[in-house]
């Protein structure tokens, strides 16, 4: 009887343990991660090549980065200058993979313009919201995606473009965004050109509201020969713990006239 009791017994958790490895890893016991970019994409226009647009060499370089979710900028959709059959946000959505979302922050020569975001994810809520601007300067904007990431993990991700002509205007557009997500219950990321550098009163407030996934002067990102500022970032507030595993400025001098941003979180 005792024999047979021990053999059921270490019959019994071999099973578990069996049933364990094959059931892969248990949310919340192991992290998973998250990949994320912020990219001013410059119209897919190479700064080397004034007349081009060249949308494969932005898929190029986010696909060498494998990314999750993708903040882009500067985005033309079916514009004269980038072409009025082009969709460039559906266009890159396609060589990459990835669903997408675009919304024009003003338009644009018959089109659109603005930021767009592209997810490995399916998308189930979109936002649009138009930030805080003075009269006759370029109308700014943040888009919001909702997505539900793998453990069931709810997230609002971000793609904004803020003001470059006055550090009161840009200071103002970082308030409105705080006051945007000031309420929400789910994790947040937020990226993006920020025309702005750390120093700044922008950059400052969203510190105090946000984390980000570089500390105090972040490698810079513009211009692509000797960049020497750092104005695009990615912020991130989250209600459970999420941990930067990774930050880099890709150094990708062709393609466009910013630097992409990329950062690897764990949750």
């Amino acid at each position: 009887m005792k024999r047979t009791f021990i053999n059921t017994s270490i019959f019994s958790l071999g099973f578990f343990v069996f049933a364990l490895l094959i059931s892969g890893p248990i949310y919340g016991q192991k992290g998973k991660e998250l990949k994320v970019m912020a990219y001013n994409i410059h119209h897919a226009n190479p700064p080397s090549k004034p007349d081009l647009i060249d949308v494969e060499a932005i898929a190029k370089v986010i696909n060498s980065s494998k990314p999750d979710l993708v903040a882009l900028q500067e985005v033309d959709v079916n514009t004269k200058r980038s072409g009025v059959n082009l969709n460039q946000a559906k266009e890159l959505a396609s060589l990459t993979g990835m669903n997408f979302y675009f919304e024009p922050s003003m338009p644009y020569q018959g089109g659109g313009y603005g930021n767009a975001i592209l997810s490995k994810f399916p998308i189930d809520k979109q936002f649009f919201h138009q930030l805080i601007t003075e009269e006759k300067s370029e109308p700014r904007a943040i888009l919001t995606v909702e997505v539900t990431l793998p453990g069931n993990q709810k997230l609002k991700f971000a793609s904004t473009h803020l003001d470059f002509k006055s550090d009161a205007i840009t200071a103002l557009q970082a308030e409105d965004i705080v006051s945007y997500f000031k309420n929400d219950q789910i994790p947040v990321i937020i990226a993006g050109d920020f025309n702005a550098i750390s120093a700044s009163d922008a950059i400052q407030l969203l510190d105090k509201n946000f984390d980000r996934t570089c500390q105090g002067e972040c490698p810079p990102t513009i211009p692509v020969n000797n960049p020497d500022k750092a104005i695009d970032f990615i912020f991130y507030r989250a209600h459970k713990d999420f941990v930067v595993k990774h930050h880099e400025v890709i150094v990708e001098r062709y393609a466009s006239d910013h630097l992409p941003v990329f950062a690897i979180l764990s949750y």
